[in-house]
């Protein structure tokens, strides 16, 4: 994605959106009664403390539950999932081609930025997934629900997650609640996103799903 010019829609450069669940397989039994389709391991994250199972949502973009790695003894992800007593979105991540611009962006929109970070994961398969991801400091979550997405850029050589996850359920909406829309609205402005912002009393990402089992609402 581009931050020059106008805004771009949300729902157009999303990559990804994070699930959160306190237990991996109890996450992938939820998603599987609502959709009809089983999420597949993913692989582990080292040093985070998390493993995670992914379901495509269609071209270039996907559904990834994250869950902590009972195989870990420190847990380091930046959104504790640990005490979820249901599975919730909590946070979703942005394709860009230039991470390094984009962190310049992020720096001049006066954000405190992090990163861009090295990440990989090892798939079930074999292979090793590469990217770099880069995060803006804010204050605008709450309840472990961070609606400022996250950027990543993939790695050349690294096959796209939505590829070769289950396939069967395509994104169709995808929009926020929040205490403060404006504040919201403003921020992903200033990150050249254009995301649907309604007011709520609690910080919130609802996601609408074209499902087997007709259409489904995630938040």
């Amino acid at each position: 994605m581009t931050t020059r010019g106008t805004p771009r829609p949300l729902i157009s450069v999303v990559d990804h959106l994070l699930l959160g669940a306190a237990d991996l397989d109890r996450g992938i039994e939820w998603i599987e009664q609502r959709t009809g389709i089983r999420a597949a391991p993913g692989g582990v994250h080292p040093g985070a403390g998390t493993r995670n199972a992914l379901l495509s949502l269609g071209k270039a973009r996907y559904l990834e539950i994250i869950a902590p790695d009972p195989a870990q003894s420190a847990y380091n992800f930046q959104i504790d999932v640990r005490g979820l007593s249901t599975p919730r979105l909590i946070n979703l991540a942005v394709a860009t081609e230039n991470i390094e611009a984009m962190a310049a962006t992020g720096r001049e929109a006066g954000y405190e930025v992090f990163g861009p970070r090295d990440g990989s994961r090892k798939t079930p398969s074999g292979a090793m997934l590469r990217w770099r991801t880069l995060g803006m400091l804010n204050k605008l979550g709450a309840g472990g629900i961070e609606p400022v997405p996250f950027f990543i850029q993939w790695a050349p050589g690294s096959q796209h997650p939505s590829e070769t996850a289950p396939a069967g359920c395509e994104l169709e909406l995808l929009r926020y609640e929040h205490p403060d829309e404006s504040g919201l609205r403003a921020a992903l402005n200033k990150l050249g996103i254009d995301g649907e912002v309604r007011h709520g009393s609690n910080v919130r990402i609802a996601a609408t799903l074209r499902t087997p089992a007709g259409r489904v609402e995630l938040s």
